[in-house]
C-alpha cells in the first residue's frame, strides 16, 4: 500500500484569460449593437439610421399601429352598395344676360338620387367677369308627385354666388338634387357641371329638368 499522495490536477488550458472574456463581451455587445441599429429599429419603429434597413428591405416590415374605427362613427357606413349604377356626365347649362326677356337667365338642373346614393361634383362659369354675379342655390327634395299629398322633405345643402364649386354629395332622402342658377350679368354665361356617381337623369320636361338639359354629347330626345 503506498503513501504517495496523488498529484494535484492540471489547470485548464483552454480557460480564457479575463482579457479573452473582456473582449468577447465587447464583440457580443457591438454585434448586439448593430443588429438593433441594421434590423430592429428599422423593422420594428421605422428607424433607420445606418440606412442598412433600406438596402435589406427590412424597413418594409415596419406597419403603423392599427386603431380600429367603426364603420358608421362618420354617421353613415363607410361602405355601402349603391341604389344606381355608376355613371359621369358632363352638361352644359346656358344661362341669358340679366334682363334678356326673350331668354331664361335663371333655371334649375337636378338629378334623381335614392336616399344614401352619391355623386361628386365640379361646375364652372364660362364667361363670367365678376364671380359675384351668378348666384346658385344647392339643395335637394322629395317630388311632389311621389309624396301622393304628403309633405315635402326639403335639404339645403349651399346658397352663395361665385364662378364655381366642388364637392361630393350623399342625397339624405329619395328625390332630386340640384342647383338653381341666376345670371345676374350683363353677359350670358355657360355653367359647364360634370357630375359622377350613382345618380339618374331626370327626364326633359319633368321637375328638376324642365329646360331638358342632356349630356354633352348625348343624342337629344325626339320631338312628339
Amino acid at each position: 500500500m503506498s503513501d504517495a499522495k496523488s498529484p494535484p490536477p492540471p489547470a485548464d488550458a483552454t480557460a480564457p484569460s479575463k482579457r479573452t472574456l473582456l473582449v468577447s463581451i465587447g464583440a457580443a455587445a457591438a454585434v448586439a449593437v448593430v443588429i438593433t441599429f441594421a434590423a430592429v429599429l428599422p423593422a420594428e419603429y421605422n428607424k433607420d439610421p445606418l440606412g442598412l434597413g433600406h438596402l435589406t428591405g427590412l424597413s418594409r416590415l415596419w406597419a403603423p399601429p392599427e386603431v380600429v374605427v367603426a364603420p358608421a362613427a362618420a354617421g353613415a357606413p363607410a361602405a355601402s352598395r349603391q341604389p344606381a349604377a355608376f355613371r359621369s356626365d358632363t352638361f352644359e347649362i346656358p344661362l341669358a344676360a340679366d334682363g334678356d326677356e326673350a331668354r331664361r337667365n335663371a333655371l334649375e338642373f337636378k338629378v334623381r338620387l335614392p336616399k344614401g346614393a352619391s355623386l361628386v361634383y365640379s361646375w364652372q362659369a364660362d364667361g363670367l367677369a365678376i364671380p359675384e354675379d351668378l348666384m346658385f342655390d344647392f339643395h335637394g327634395h322629395t317630388v311632389a308627385a311621389d309624396a301622393k299629398g304628403g309633405p315635402v322633405s326639403v335639404a339645403d345643402y349651399e346658397k352663395a354666388s361665385g364662378a364655381s364649386a366642388h364637392g361630393a354629395l350623399t342625397a339624405p332622402v329619395d328625390g332630386i338634387h340640384g342647383w338653381y342658377f341666376r345670371n345676374r350679368s350683363a353677359q350670358p354665361i355657360k355653367v359647364r357641371l360634370k357630375l359622377s356617381g350613382f345618380y339618374q337623369l331626370v327626364p326633359s320636361g319633368e321637375e328638376g329638368n324642365l329646360p331638358g338639359i342632356q349630356p354633352v354629347g348625348a343624342t337629344p330626345p325626339a320631338v312628339p
